[in-house]
């Protein structure tokens, strides 16, 4: 917590009173606490000490009377009310010829026990009073201070600038070459507005970075910073938002006026879709977010040509923002992000290698390969549990090993120990995974097998996982249905050798249905020709799945399904086929993987020959 909240200071003024309130009381008990322990005695004692010629100075205050003896003894003893020191004496039978020697003072100590009681009833608390009113000023106070800045924004500031191995640039963003490029342009005229202004060109608003997340958005807005060594702002969209009314506005306000002040500058916002959304819609409407994206409407329309600040802002939902935000004059330039391809991911995997002491064994070429679909974040875990791992290990270097443990991990969970499978059980997944992997082999049109196993991971029981030498931005007609043989070939094996399906082929079922469909619906690959059916998300790129908007008839849907079910019947008896031609190979990869568990590449092919062909990556999962 920080040391200036509310909180830290409430506990600083109880620990100043809880102090002050023990001195005050360490005082007063100085003044009520005697510096000796006096004897109190009766009068029948103090005359017979007065006649013995013991006693040197009596002092009378009130009916309490002190005396101090000729050895230094102090006692004291309490007189009658009514009468006086000398006439309570003699009615005691004391000698009035030994008072003579004896110095004797007598006071009114009604004057002293008024101020006493004075002090102690009306002082006392007249202090803690005071320091009552002190402390809770002083908490007034603060709370106002807090109060005034509740409309400032909480923006992080970096400077620019910055060198040596954790300094952020271009060079330690791998991969992204488009977006770079085009961002190259915005640290140009940060350093150099002049050119540009020469020309007449005016100043860029704003830039939008789209892509999934993971893929290196804040990145690259640090790059940026750091490279136009400027002042770099930073705010998350849900920074500006709180349950009182005007806060946002007054924070983007707040945002804006500090990134003039240290122009040329950068303001970058994380996750805008947050206060960015589109107005007006019953569903999201909310007058303070609404007030919010007004704010930063104006601000950014206010600039002026020659004002030194850009704004950056970052998501992955494009189709959220409001129409208004995405118009030129704002945000100008829109730069899109997408999963790093291989060369990308190895590049990104040496990076997150650097500091790191990475053993010769690590191929960073097979690891990008086996790594399609990851983003930058994803390879920066996987380097991490591989680095964890080798840890726990007691390793003094993060083996190829470490990282192949760590990349299963990462895709599909951590293994699932206590989750032990019966000798049957065993046997099924076996015999399935070793279905999925013998088809995939034989047929030509996909990716050869690099791994198998039966160690349940995460929510899996086994998977066959294939592995492509480069990506590939198309997909055949050819590919999609050998794939569709594939996913079949467990659902197959178990059948053919159990005369029995089990509830194991579930997951590749679900996927096979949902291929089949998209071949007949989307790729127009199928008996109803080149169209296109139902009304798909535009943003699948970003991993955003929208639900199918159906824009076909009835009669139109019944031949949908007729060629689903003709696709899934032609898959199903091409795996068959194949493996009843291969059962041999079937029983031998199904025993290997029963005494072992999990079978590299180079042992799957010594059993199952060799295969002519590698273009894609996929894991099946059961």
């Amino acid at each position: 917590m920080n040391k200036n909240t509310p909180m830290n200071k409430f506990t600083r003024n109880a620990i100043v009173a809880f102090i002050i309130f023990l001195a005050i009381a360490g005082i007063f008990s100085l003044f009520n606490t005697p510096s000796q322990k006096i004897e109190e005695i009766d009068l029948s004692r103090l005359v017979e000490q007065i006649n013995n010629e013991e006693v040197a100075s009596i002092k009378v205050s009130g009916n309490n009377i002190d005396v101090v003896l000729k050895d230094s003894t102090k006692e004291k003893t309490t007189k009658e009310t009514e009468t006086s020191l000398s006439e309570t004496l003699v009615n005691y039978g004391v000698d009035t010829e030994k008072l003579t020697g004896i110095e004797i003072n007598v006071k009114d100590g009604s004057t002293g026990a008024f101020w006493g009681n004075i002090f102690i009833s009306l002082l006392l608390p007249l202090l803690f009073v005071v320091l009552f009113i002190y402390l809770m000023g002083r908490q007034l106070k603060g709370a106002a201070g807090q109060a005034l800045k509740f409309g400032e924004s909480t923006a992080r500031m970096l400077r620019g600038g910055k060198k040596g191995k954790d300094a952020v640039t271009f060079d330690s963003v791998a991969g992204l070459k488009e977006a770079k490029e085009e961002l190259y342009e915005i640290v140009d005229f940060l350093k150099a507005p002049e050119k540009y202004l020469r020309m007449g060109a005016r100043i860029p608003r704003g830039l939008l970075l789209i892509g999934p997340p993971g893929c290196g958005k804040t990145l690259l807005a640090k790059a940026i910073a750091n490279e136009a060594n400027v002042p770099f702002l930073s705010m998350s969209g849900s920074e500006f938002m709180e349950m009182f009314v005007g806060v946002g506005a007054s924070r983007v306000r707040d945002l804006f006026n500090k990134a003039k002040k240290e122009a040329p500058s950068i303001i970058f916002i994380d996750e805008i879709d947050s206060i960015g959304g589109k107005r007006g819609i019953a569903v999201t409407s909310h007058e303070e977010r609404e007030q919010t994206l007004n704010q930063i409407l104006s601000e950014m329309d206010g600039f002026e040509t020659d004002t030194r600040v850009i704004i950056i802002a970052a998501t992955n939902r494009p189709d959220l923002l409001d129409p208004a935000l995405l118009r030129p004059g704002r945000f100008d330039r829109r730069v899109i992000l997408n999963f790093p391809d291989l060369k990308e991911r190895e590049a990104i995997i040496k990076i997150h290698g650097r500091n790191k002491p990475i053993a010769k064994d690590v191929d960073t070429a097979e690891l990008a390969q086996r790594t399609p679909g990851f983003s930058g974040a994803d390879i920066f875990n996987m380097m991490n549990e591989a680095a964890i791992y080798a840890a726990k290990k007691d390793k003094r270097k993060i083996t190829m090993q470490a990282v192949l443990f760590a990349l299963d991990k990462v895709m599909l969970g951590p293994e699932r120990k206590s989750h032990v499978l019966s000798k049957k059980e065993k046997k099924i997944a076996a015999y399935h995974e070793a279905g999925h992997a013998l088809v995939n082999h034989l047929l030509p049109n996909t990716d050869p097998v690099r791994k198998i196993s039966i160690v349940s991971r995460g929510l899996v029981g086994g998977y066959t996982l294939k592995l492509p030498e480069q990506d590939k931005h198309f997909e055949s007609k050819k590919e999609f249905l050998d794939e569709l043989s594939t996913l079949l070939a467990g659902y197959v094996a178990e059948n053919i050798i159990f005369k029995e399906i089990t509830t194991g082929a579930t997951n590749d079922l679900e996927k096979a249905t949902s291929l089949a469909r998209s071949i007949v619906t989307e790729y127009g690959m199928s008996n109803l020709g080149p169209i296109t059916l139902g009304k798909k998300n535009k943003l699948r790129f970003l991993g955003i799945e929208g639900q199918e908007e159906r824009n076909y008839s009835e009669d139109v849907a019944k031949k949908i399904d007729q060629e689903v079910f003709r696709l899934l019947s032609q898959a199903r008896e091409k795996a068959e086929e194949a493996i009843e031609k291969n059962k041999d190979k079937l029983d031998k990869i199904a025993k290997r993987l029963i005494k072992k568990e999990t079978l590299e590449r180079e042992e799957f092919e010594k059993i199952a020959g060799e295969k002519a062909k590698d273009t894609k990556h996929k894991a099946t999962r059961d």
